[in-house]
């Protein structure tokens, strides 16, 4: 311990908590340490190295804590300003820390009054993870240094060597009781992926953990819709008697990789995991373009509201889910394609989601549900439940709060998680806040999803559809007219078996002539649906929604599904600033755009913060 140089003091606004170095630009400490770092500098520190001063940092990634001492990942990765000349922490093996006699483990923490730290010696109390997250400590003496606050984030060493093998995360609650809890590294490992390569992982015949690690990176460049089956991975790779997964589910692939490379003792799973991931991204690598060959040039017609249309030139190859492409090359229309707003070519959606649905509190009880994704992972926001009259409010709070949450370069969107019935409520045309009444929809991508398709098999067979749509460069719209006379299961024939790639209405979901095409449109299921909100009554005369369909044949012909949000926001906008806004054939346009592997499905959890 006398040469450990790379013990951190990090603090964010009134917080002050302790850290470790892991890079020369990576610093590991606890999330509820840097909760505030939304609205507060980061500063880090090096009590060994005064002479480098308070290092700038930002949160560089998130283990998902939800804001609860019984939370799981409370874990924050800072990223330095700058590089600093210190040697790293090194790792302990995995069971070094439990063997008998107990090692004697030290922590260097700031509690109040030690502004240059002090050390708590304790000892774990047994290898058995709590929650399956937490080791549990005792005091190593009864008369010495207890875990208070100001040692979060501290690295737990093994006094001998000075080998991490995990971190503080919180102190006792009560007076006079000296335990406290850690965060094992293999379980740091699980919500950091490059900690893999420096915490040490009991050996698995067959398996090579950088192989492993190369998998799951390459699954996430390719774009298969692996972020949907680490559970099924999981289950594969253990067999029927094996242990199940963890409670709350795996976040992330590289959580379900982990957990059997580190924590399952099934003989051979580890391999087989290995190996089913294998078959799964190297043939997904290949369609994607990622196997070093160019995909050949392959001109696609397009069927757009019964009319054939032949998009000209090379067709690009997508390489990963929810990553708008740029658009094909312009067929013949009567309308110029729309460009995206920031040029912001490829940019991963950072989707927030906002979900409304019915509370048991009452009828008139909305519960109302926000959250920030950011790298595959969700971020609750804020968890109420309120009248129906005040939710837009709410909403509006909440979702400037998420912002906070995404990097400043995130391809924002704005999915609305509602119920069947609620799909045709006018939420792009919210105020954008209380001071600003610029629409929502005017402000940023915004679409709706089916609450009911956010599960289950639904769910599995909209990631594979866009598994297909990520090869297209162009996209069939089937026209869903008033007076068609197309049943509606022979429409759910066409869009379940590939013959359409969206579904465009004439009239609202309400209306009683199309209803049943809605639902079967949703059950196909679909993953983009579009409509006017308002419109056609079916009381003779024009149709009002047929005009409203020829808009759309022309502007969406040559536009790639993953793009549709970005360009609907420019529709809305040039709606807004008509000289007749409602005779503009965008001013109600709803969008309904499903793509799951973009939303992640772990449930938000009310925020509270812990001990330390």
């Amino acid at each position: 311990m006398s040469s450990a140089s790379w013990h951190a003091r990090v603090e964010c606004g009134r917080e002050t908590g302790a850290g470790f170095l892991v890079s020369d630009r990576h610093v590991l400490t606890c999330a509820h340490v840097v909760r505030d770092s939304a609205r507060a500098p980061v500063a880090v520190a090096f009590p060994h190295r005064g002479d480098l001063g308070a290092v700038a940092a930002e949160v560089d990634a998130h283990g998902g804590w939800a804001g609860r001492g019984t939370d799981p990942g409370d874990l924050a990765v800072l990223e330095l300003a700058r590089p600093v000349p210190i040697a790293p922490a090194g790792f302990a093996g995995p069971d070094d820390a439990y063997a008998e006699p107990r090692p004697r483990l030290v922590a260097y923490g700031f509690p109040r009054g030690y502004e240059e730290g002090t050390i708590a010696e304790y000892r774990a109390t047994a290898a058995q993870l709590i929650a399956d997250e937490w080791i549990q400590l005792e005091a190593w003496s009864a008369h010495g240094q207890p875990l208070a606050p100001g040692f979060s984030g501290a690295a737990v060493a093994l006094a001998d060597s000075g080998l991490v093998v995990g971190m503080v995360s919180a102190a006792a609650g009560a007076a006079g009781v000296r335990t406290g809890r850690m965060l094992p590294a293999h379980v740091l490992a699980r919500y950091w992926p490059r900690l893999a390569g420096l915490v040490p992982a009991p050996p698995r015949p067959g398996t090579d953990p950088a192989r492993l690690r190369d998998l799951v990176d390459r699954a996430e460049r390719a774009g298969a819709a692996l972020a949907c089956a680490p559970e099924r991975l999981y289950r594969e790779a253990v067999g029927p008697l094996g242990p199940p997964p963890p409670p709350d589910g795996f976040p992330s692939l590289w959580s379900a990789a982990w957990y059997v490379l580190s924590e399952v003792e099934v003989p051979g799973a580890a391999a087989r995991f290995t190996e089913s991931l294998r078959a799964l991204v190297e043939p997904s690598v290949e369609a994607a373009g990622l196997s070093g060959r160019t995909a050949a040039p392959v001109p696609e017609a397009v069927a757009v509201a019964g009319e054939a249309v032949r998009a000209p030139g090379p067709v690009g190859v997508r390489e990963a889910p929810c990553v708008p492409a740029p658009p094909a090359a312009p067929a013949p229309s009567p309308a110029p394609a729309p460009a995206g707003p920031g040029a912001r070519d490829r940019a991963v959606w950072s989707p927030i989601l906002v979900e409304l649905a019915r509370s048991g509190a009452g009828d008139d009880q909305v519960l109302v549900e926000v959250s920030a994704c950011r790298d595959g992972r969700r971020h609750p926001v804020g968890s109420r439940t309120l009248a129906r009259g005040r939710v837009r409010r709410q909403v509006q709070e909440l979702i400037e709060e998420a912002f906070g949450r995404l990097p400043l370069d995130a391809a924002e969107l704005i999915a609305f998680v509602l119920p069947r019935e609620w799909l045709n409520e006018p939420v792009a045309h919210w105020a954008r806040s209380a001071d600003d009444p610029t629409p929502l929809g005017c402000s940023y991508p915004l679409v709706v999803t089916d609450r009911a398709r956010r599960a289950g098999g639904l769910r599995h067979q909209l990631a594979r559809k866009w598994e297909r749509l990520d090869a297209k460069a162009t996209t069939t719209v089937h026209r869903v007219d008033c007076a068609a006379g197309e049943k509606p299961n022979k429409l759910r024939f066409r869009l379940r078996h590939d013959e359409a790639d969206l579904a465009g209405f004439a009239a609202p979901p309400r209306s009683p002539r199309l209803r049943p095409h809605f639902e079967a449109s949703l059950n196909a299921p679909a993953p983009v649906l579009l409509w006017p909100r308002t419109g056609c009554a079916h009381d003779g005369g024009d149709c009002t929604g047929a005009a409203f369909l020829d808009q759309l044949a022309a502007h969406l012909s040559r536009l790639p599904p993953a793009e549709l949000p970005r360009h609907v926001l420019e529709f809305r906008e040039a709606a807004d600033a008509a000289d007749e806004p409602d005779r503009h054939w965008a001013r109600d346009i709803q969008l309904l755009w499903d793509d799951p592997r973009c939303f992640p499905d772990a449930a938000p959890a009310p925020l509270r913060s812990p001990v330390a």
